[in-house]
């Protein structure tokens, strides 16, 4: 606990530096491991894209009227 008693005796403004850099080291880390984790597939704007090209298709069509 030799660590734990260095960080006690730090100013508070300064304590409050270190855990910011912890925090912020640790938020890009998560986000570029993310973002290296699906590296680049563009799955999601397939589907969307594939969606959107169904939909325009269905309402390009004559809708024919029912004979009741």
């Amino acid at each position: 606990m030799a660590g734990l008693s260095g960080y006690r005796s730090l100013a508070p403004k300064t304590k409050n530096l270190v855990v910011a850099g912890g925090l912020t080291g640790f938020v890009f880390g998560v986000y570029f491991y993310t973002m290296r984790a699906v590296g680049g597939t563009d799955e999601l704007q397939m589907a969307i894209d594939k969606f959107e090209e169904q939909k325009s298709e269905k309402e390009a069509e004559p809708s024919m009227p029912s004979k009741v």
